[in-house]
């Protein structure tokens, strides 16, 4: 098969504005071994032209030294005999001999230094060559659509990468490397449309992760070490089986994009109004019945979707006649009474477990009820208006069903001083997609 391999002027990822060389080397339909040689065949290429680059350089120098050497002699200034010239001469007669007494075998290990992206996107690769480590400057590597279900270890050898797309794989939980983490300048990767049921432990280990795309999975669950991924901006979980996500998902400051749609999720996590830097929030295509009270106080969110909703098109049936009140226990009584009440106590004279318990209470919603409540509360729907077009039902934990008429309206000034800065009206979202 003839391939025409080239060097392009391109500009690099998102971290790097500066441009870069690529090797393109996509929609070929190469295997393994095929892709190995046109590898080796492209480093030799380009280890041959930085050979004659510095050779033209070399000789550039030697002939500038010449003609200021004759313009000496013209003058009467005899040249000295370790002029400049001389010098690189005589480097360049030795480097030549030693590249004459060069081995086959040493060629091979030559590195590329000069490409920084690397284009391998459909093809027919079951593994990977080892030759990819040659290029030991690579920014970015792309490996999408093809048919590999393992990565191999060596892929750690390529310090400087930034992106790794391996979307549309076969790829299942165990098919990535351990220490993934070693790839420390590692910033966006995507691994859409594989075969995985979980988010690979491996990528919790990940801190400096920007951009992470695990859509269209199988994945049943997240686990709540997601915390550690402080660094994600962008998170796309959709197109898979999720049932819920865990609270520690309102723990990602940094997070602007979150993608669930296309899941089976009945609820979203209350920590969600504390993802204060939110832009987008996807979640149609889920059994969503209402959305947490805090949504409304995202006042950076500027899109949500949520159409194919059961809170869109079967509220009533579906899911109102489904609520329930849970009496208090004796343990909450007593707990509801020692925080309102404001009784003095130590951590010598409880429990751990009771002042951990003491230390969980939630503030009723109301804002003219100072109650509180821990395990047992309320739930109480409000349609609230999020655009001036539609009214969203929204979920509010209540102490007690006495306060389900006292519900603040979070579109309207706050009109009592007895009303918490939280209890401000936040700004309209910009787009709701209901349908």
């Amino acid at each position: 098969m003839a391939v025409n391999m080239y060097y392009s002027s391109e500009s690099s990822d998102s971290e790097n504005t500066a441009e870069s060389c690529s090797l393109d080397l996509s929609y070929l339909m190469l295997d393994a071994d095929s892709l190995a040689v046109h590898l080796s065949n492209s480093i030799r290429e380009q280890h041959q032209q930085q050979k004659v680059t510095r050779h033209s350089a070399v000789l550039n120098a030697n002939d500038i030294s010449r003609e200021a050497s004759q313009g000496s002699c013209r003058s009467g200034t005899r040249p000295r005999t370790n002029d400049v010239s001389d010098r690189l001469l005589l480097c360049s007669l030795s480097n030549t001999s030693t590249s004459d007494r060069q081995t086959e075998q040493e060629k091979d290990n030559v590195l590329d230094t000069v490409t920084q992206r690397l284009l391998l996107q459909h093809n027919m690769l079951l593994t990977l060559p080892f030759e990819i480590v040659k290029f030991s400057n690579l920014r970015s590597l792309d490996l999408s659509y093809n048919n590999l279900s393992h990565i191999n270890d060596f892929l750690l050898q390529l310090p400087e990468l930034q992106t790794l797309y391996l979307h549309n794989n076969n790829l299942p939980d165990d098919g990535l490397p351990k220490d993934l983490s070693l790839l420390s300048k590692l910033r966006e990767l995507n691994l859409s449309g594989n075969q995985l049921t979980r988010v690979p432990n491996q990528l919790y280990e990940m801190n400096g992760l920007r951009y992470l795309y695990l859509g269209n999975n199988r994945i049943t669950e997240v686990l709540p070490e997601i915390k550690s991924m402080q660094s994600l901006q962008v998170l796309n979980l959709g197109g898979n089986l999720l049932e819920t996500v865990p609270e520690e998902l309102g723990e990602l400051q940094q997070l602007g994009s979150l993608v669930l749609c296309d899941n089976q999720l009945c609820r979203l996590p209350r920590t969600i109004s504390n993802l204060t830097r939110l832009r987008s929030l996807l979640l149609h295509k889920n059994n969503l019945c209402c959305l947490p009270v805090g949504a409304v106080k995202l006042r950076g969110l500027m899109e949500v979707s949520l159409r194919d909703n059961p809170l869109v098109t079967r509220f009533v049936n579906s899911c109102a006649r489904e609520l329930m009140y849970n009496p208090p226990s004796l343990l909450e009584l007593a707990a509801r009474v020692i925080k309102l009440k404001k009784v003095e106590y130590t951590i010598h004279d409880l429990p751990h477990t009771l002042v951990t318990y003491l230390g969980n209470g939630q503030r009723c919603v109301n804002p003219k009820c100072k109650g509180m409540y821990f395990t047992s509360c309320v739930e109480h729907i409000k349609f609230v208006d999020f655009c001036g077009m539609y009214r969203v039902p929204l979920m509010h934990y209540l102490c007690s069903s006495r306060c389900s008429s006292k519900t603040p309206d979070y579109y309207r000034a706050a009109s009592s001083e007895s009303e918490s800065e939280d209890d401000e009206p936040a700004a309209r979202m910009k787009r709701v997609l209901l349908g």
